[in-house]
């Protein structure tokens, strides 16, 4: 396991382990967690007084032919089979909702040598893929909204620190950054946002309603 600088606030992975995050912020954190060994420990505690909060909690009533209506569809599942690790550079839930690792992504084309793919989009927020070239820096941009950027392969920089894989940052309204890939690899990151972001140049701007973002 790589060691992880930047870690997911505790706020967020409350949301997450009571469900009220979007499903595009859900997949992220849970790509998170699946590279983070803190992170995972914390969601465990977070989980943890979920369900004793749920013990305190009046029992609802149940039919009285409930478990044996549950026993049923139990008997009626599949039994899966376990699978060898795979390689690659996307954790499984990334994997799942992908339908396999970067080789599988459709990348279309945003400018400056980016790529992105929009993997998860509702009415409330929007998951992609980024992937940037090694050494190549983005528009300067803010946000209307939560970003969440989580690295899957090399880095980036902004005015806040490096981040590599497995790092996550967690930009809103009061961050105004300009990410620069580090040199060596292209730089693939995972992001979330519920708000399209505000950019500083008029080019980026101008081509922003074609691109999505």
């Amino acid at each position: 396991m790589q060691t992880i600088r930047h870690n997911i606030p505790d706020d967020l992975l409350m949301g997450y382990a009571a469900g009220v995050l979007p499903q595009a912020f859900d997949l992220v954190v849970a790509t998170h967690v699946s590279l983070s060994d803190d992170a995972r420990a914390r969601l465990a505690g977070y989980e943890a007084v979920g369900g004793a909060m749920l013990d305190d909690m009046d029992e609802a009533p149940i039919g009285a032919d409930s478990l044996e209506q549950t026993m049923a569809r139990i008997a009626g599942m599949k039994p899966t089979r376990r699978t060898a690790p795979v390689r690659g550079i996307f954790p499984e839930p990334l994997r799942r909702i992908v339908g396999g690792d970067a080789d599988a992504v459709k990348w279309r084309s945003i400018g400056l040598g980016a790529r992105q793919s929009v993997v998860y989009s509702d009415g409330d927020a929007t998951a992609r893929l980024i992937c940037i070239p090694a050494g190549q820096a983005m528009p300067q941009h803010s946000h209307r909204g939560l970003e969440m950027t989580l690295v899957l392969q090399g880095a980036f920089r902004d005015d806040d620190g490096v981040y590599a894989r497995g790092d996550i940052e967690v930009a809103d309204q009061q961050v105004d950054h300009t990410p620069v890939a580090e040199p060596g690899e292209d730089c693939i990151c995972l992001i979330a946002t519920d708000g399209r972001l505000k950019f500083n140049g008029l080019l980026p701007r101008i081509a922003q309603p074609f691109l999505g973002i």
